[in-house]
């Protein structure tokens, strides 16, 4: 039972994701059946499973909200910001209720409960209103508050039907042929055909040219009542025809179980409510016991015996097949998957050196096998775990836009692009928190009030715009506002009164922007509930930088602000250049790897001490890993020169040997070296040996910064 409810949780999490983002787009619209459905259904889900798995206090309190949407859904009533903002709140109030998953504190049956009531008060008010325009009685509309909601329509599912295909006796005589009608019907689906042969007389009274046999049919189809009555519609009018629907293909419930047989006699009209009655009362089995009292004949009784089944065995196989179709897996066990596949990389690598070393035919054979399914495993395994950034990050964050923006008095609308853009569910998991960050501050400080909007020629509505695209190995996401902008003079002078800067400092646009990332650092004149305590962006970068990523600021004064993260697809695994110096490896992810060109000593001699090198006509400045990493003993005669782009600029690292390209199994460091600049983490190599990751932007950044320390070292 603990697996259900757990399983249940997440369901309900997901349905409750998919309620806020059809909420959010039904307060633009408030007339779409589509999206009231889809609130209505996810608010039916939770409620039935909610009761099948022992919340009951989410399915007392949901059930209050499904109610208003049926009504809704109905036309009884219409959808207003106030029952939007309710129903959001709900959705607030059932995630606290499935977080504690017992009995709540007084505090949250007393919220739980206002809500309740005031859902409760907007039946009681459109109720009222009905009545008072004469369109139902007083009774009609206090039943309808107490009615359990139907099942909603089909949208497309298959549908069964009930189909009973009665000829006249003179149909023979058009040259009509029942059985080609039922053949065909047969095509439409899955069809059980039952011939009641009740009304063939005696022998000696059969006329040979009349037809004394009607059909009964049960029909699984994802075809519409028109594609049904086509089949019949040279003979409609020489028989009776009679087509209803049994089952949608929509229950919630995902019930196997159908009508009771007596129920399915009465509903044919083949027996009355009260023969049944008075057959139920003598305790016998309903089928012998209609059959021996003469209420229907034992073809009427096999009929609503095979309607049954086929039900029955139509919402199994949905079952099936729904379950076949996707599984919910705990993350835990994808993270062990995603491990030992990792283990398994670090070992083929191994096979593969081993081979290479013996020169076996046959055991470098196995080692390329090994080698091709290993990548095939490692492939898929990745591909489970990346995750549409839409689905699982960017819609919850028009909840947060509309809730900040009434706070703030603002009227903003959220933009996004590229949702199907897809990424490791890790790093997703831990993207929420710097976007939710960035999109705070430009609604608070970056999107200007409506009536300044207007002043400076800008529509009054704001608009925060979110979108990521792939870029390689990459996943760019960014944030833009069409707001006020960053003011360039503020932030210098706030970072000269916090000592950041010194006065004489010559910085540029970027670097300035850059200073808004420093911890502390923040220009808002007044503390809010939304921001101006200086925490924040700083955040940001301490989030980005621990996924192995990069931020980049633009901003247009008076024009808005655009903030990019740089992002690797994958925390897991990742393809990487193995290089050496002396006899250290270490690897260079490969995304950013341009090309690798040699560097001998005459290359060097008339670079005249620089670390610049000609490549392609093109001046490349290099830094040599061998003293940034105080490597003893002298460079080979011929060098190899990495060259890589970093943010936007060319730039090389020299190595003594590039070894070859490496699949990469990131393992995280201890604590004792996660502070270590330059390096981003670990691999273990096939001979068992330790392979340091470059984290090749900070390296850049670090023989900038020494440049700058020898120039001004120079200049004193």
């Amino acid at each position: 039972m603990d697996n259900h409810r757990q399983a249940f949780k997440e369901e309900a999490y997901e349905l409750l994701g998919e309620l806020e983002t059809a909420l959010l787009e039904l307060e633009k619209d408030s007339d779409d059946a589509d999206l009231i459905g889809r609130v209505f259904r996810a608010m039916h889900t939770i409620k039935g499973s909610g009761a099948m798995f022992g919340f009951d206090r989410i399915s007392m309190f949901t059930h209050n909200v499904e109610n208003v949407y049926d009504r809704i859904r109905n036309g009884k009533m219409s959808v207003s910001k106030h029952l939007i903002d309710l129903t959001l709140s709900a959705c607030d109030e059932i995630r606290k209720m499935l977080e504690e998953s017992g009995p709540g504190t007084a505090e949250d049956d007393m919220a739980a409960d206002a809500l309740a009531r005031a859902f409760k008060e907007m039946l009681q008010e459109a109720g009222s209103a009905v009545v008072s325009s004469g369109t139902l009685s007083l009774d009609e509309v206090t039943a309808s508050k107490s009615d359990s909601p139907d099942v909603p329509e089909s949208t497309g599912h298959e549908t069964t039907w009930r189909i009973r295909f009665r000829p006249k006796p003179g149909i023979f005589i058009t040259g009509t042929n029942p059985v080609l009608l039922l053949n065909e019907l047969r095509e439409l689906g899955i069809c059980n055909v039952l011939a009641n042969t009740d009304g063939i007389p005696f022998l000696g009274e059969v006329d040979p040219e009349a037809c004394y046999t009607f059909w009964d049919i049960i029909l699984t189809t994802s075809q519409d009542m028109n594609a049904i009555r086509d089949v019949f519609i040279f003979v409609e009018d020489d028989c009776e025809l009679i087509i209803e629907k049994i089952d949608d293909g929509m229950q919630d419930d995902a019930e196997v179980d159908y009508k009771k047989l007596g129920e399915i006699l009465v509903e044919r009209g083949d027996l009355s409510a009260e023969k049944l009655k008075d057959v139920l009362s003598a305790q016998k089995k309903i089928g012998s016991a209609l059959v021996d009292s003469g209420a229907v004949s034992p073809d009427q009784v096999q009929a609503a015996l095979v309607e049954q089944q086929h039900i029955r065995s139509v919402r199994q196989k949905r079952q099936a097949a729904e379950a076949t179709a996707s599984i919910r897996v705990p993350a835990e066990k994808l993270d062990s998957m995603v491990n030992m596949v990792g283990e398994l990389v670090t070992v083929q690598s191994r096979l593969s050196q081993l081979s290479a070393r013996f020169n076996d035919r046959a055991l470098v054979q196995v080692a390329e096998e090994v080698e091709r399914l290993t990548s095939g495993l490692r492939e898929n395994t990745m591909s489970i775990r990346m995750l549409p950034i839409g689905v699982a990050c960017f819609q919850r964050f028009q909840r947060l836009v509309r809730d900040l923006s009434m706070e703030l008095g603002k009227d903003i609308v959220l933009k996004t692009d590229g949702a199907e853009t897809e990424l490791d569910k890790t790093v997703i998991e831990k993207l929420n928190d710097p976007l939710i960050h960035i999109i705070r501050n430009s609604i608070d400080h970056g999107i200007e009030m409506p009536e300044v909007r207007k002043a400076s020629g800008k529509p009054a509505q704001g608009t925060v715009h979110l979108s990521a695209e792939h870029s390689g190995a990459n996943v760019f996401i960014r944030v833009s506002d069409d707001g006020a902008g960053l003011d360039t003079e503020t932030i210098r002078a706030k970072a000269l009164e916090k000592g950041l800067i010194s006065s004489d400092a010559v910085l540029s646009e970027k670097d300035i922007f850059a200073l808004t990332l420093a911890p502390g650092f923040s220009t808002a004149k007044t503390v809010t509930n939304v921001s101006g305590r200086g925490v924040g962006m700083d955040v940001v970068k301490k989030n980005i930088d621990a996924l192995q990523g990069s931020i980049e600021m633009e901003s247009q004064k008076g024009a808005g602000t655009t903030i990019t993260l740089k992002l690797p697809l994958t925390m897991a695994i990742i393809d990487g250049l193995l290089v050496r110096i002396n006899d250290t490896h270490y690897i260079m992810p490969l995304a950013a790897i341009e090309e690798c060109v040699e560097l001998t000593r005459e290359d060097v001699a008339r670079a005249h001490g620089k670390h610049i090198a000609s490549i392609r006509d093109e001046i490349v400045p290099y830094i040599r890993l061998r003293e940034m990493f105080f490597h003893s003993g002298d460079a080979p005669e011929i060098e190899q020169i990495v060259t890589a782009r970093i943010n936007d600029t060319r730039m090389g690292f020299v190595v003594d040997q590039v070894i070859g390209q490496h699949q990469t199994v990131i393992k995280s460091m201890s604590r004792i070296y996660r502070d270590i600049e330059h390096v981003s983490g670990a691999t273990i190599l096939g001979d068992g040996s330790v392979a340091l990751i470059l984290d090749m932007p900070k390296l850049a950044q670090r023989a900038e910064a020494d440049e700058k320390a020898q120039f001004a070292a120079l200049r004193e």
